[in-house]
């Protein structure tokens, strides 16, 4: 991977460290599957996959598992807007959907852009190569590296991670606003409003039928909570420390964690560097380890701790409880059901 390596800061604080930056135009077609999300959560047909060194958002098959490319063109990077293989994107991230529709937070572009199940991408807001954290309507707002996205009725939320804000964008209309966290600030304070809070490099984020968001704030090893009224709280995890144990919020802990999905009861976290998904009781707090074993990277497929996975990145979930997560250093589809079977997709990316 090249680009992805310099921009991923994530995986270890050694990693997150290093100068992130790096070149643009046309890149070596690398698998780098990060970004997931569902063509329904009711009954999915396909998985939605941002494949970020491929430059591509590609679909996979539930049934087949075959691999086909929805928009972009493998290895070739760039912000063109357009239909299928016309359009360019520069390291896509994250992917969410919503009425219809799949909106990329294309990161190393610092735009959001939608793309219909037809392949017409278009820019929704934030102007190509330029970076910043102004709130506006479409071209006017700008934006930072965004990592995580995810939707609810008209609005996207998104981790506008460099900036260590959250914001919001409408989709009727392209408006962009911060709702939680200071831009350029980053910190772990909590507040009774959100730009009394900070957040230090803040990367999954997930919603609720009740419009409370669910954050992996990354390097300070917690998950956050933003409430609908905009409070921002801290669900389980210790600041500034990492590892491996489970508990009951603070008392628990995690290692860089990544991904984050909810079925409404129960949070679930791709634990990245543990090499784990642990489950988080919304209520209580209450972390456990759902499935693998912390500290011991592979491949195998099974149940609970037998299963191993490799640096689980992203997550999706539908509404029978199966998740979906990118694992084996961004090259696999992993599915974990309800009952916490680990099995292999056989798509090949």
């Amino acid at each position: 991977m090249s680009k992805l390596l310099k921009n991923l800061c994530l995986l270890t604080l050694s990693l997150v460290l290093v100068a992130c930056g790096g070149g643009g135009g046309t890149s070596t077609p690398a698998t780098a599957i990060i970004g997931l999300t569902l063509d329904s959560s009711t009954a999915p047909t396909k998985l939605y996959v941002a494949n970020a060194d491929n430059q591509t958002i590609q679909a996979v098959d539930l049934t087949t598992n075959a691999v086909t490319t929805l928009a972009g063109l493998a290895g070739n990077a760039g912000s063109a807007n357009g239909t299928g293989s016309v359009a360019r994107f520069y390291e896509p991230f994250a992917v969410t959907s919503l009425g219809g529709d799949l909106y990329v937070a294309d990161t190393d572009n610092y735009i959001i852009r939608k793309v219909t199940t037809a392949g017409v991408t278009t820019t929704l807001a934030g102007t190509a190569g330029t970076t910043g954290s102004t709130d506006g309507t479409g071209t006017a707002a700008t934006l930072s590296v965004v990592k995580g996205i995810t939707g609810a009725g008209n609005n996207l939320y998104v981790l506008d991670t460099y900036n260590q804000t959250v914001r919001k964008v409408d989709i009727t209309s392209g408006a962009v606003t911060t709702i939680a966290g200071y831009a350029g600030t980053a910190g772990s304070a909590d507040g009774a409003t959100g730009s009394a809070a900070r957040f230090n490099y803040p990367f999954g984020i997930a919603v609720d039928s009740g419009s409370n968001l669910y954050i992996t704030d990354t390097l300070n090893q917690t998950i956050r909570v933003i409430s609908a009224a905009g409070a921002v709280s801290t669900l389980a995890g210790t600041v500034g420390t990492s590892g491996a144990t489970d508990g009951t919020g603070t008392a628990a802990k995690f290692s860089n964690p990544a991904g984050i999905a909810t079925d409404g009861t129960n949070l679930f976290v791709a634990d990245s560097s543990n090499h784990v998904i642990r489950k988080v009781v919304i209520s209580s707090g209450v972390v456990t380890t759902f499935a693998g074993t912390a500290g011991t990277a592979g491949s195998a497929d099974g149940t609970g701790t037998a299963a191993k996975f490799n640096t689980p990145t992203g997550l999706t979930i539908d509404n029978a409880g199966n998740l979906y997560v990118s694992d084996q250093w961004y090259t696999k589809v992993r599915k974990i059901t309800s009952g916490g079977v680990v099995t292999t997709l056989s798509a090949t990316f």
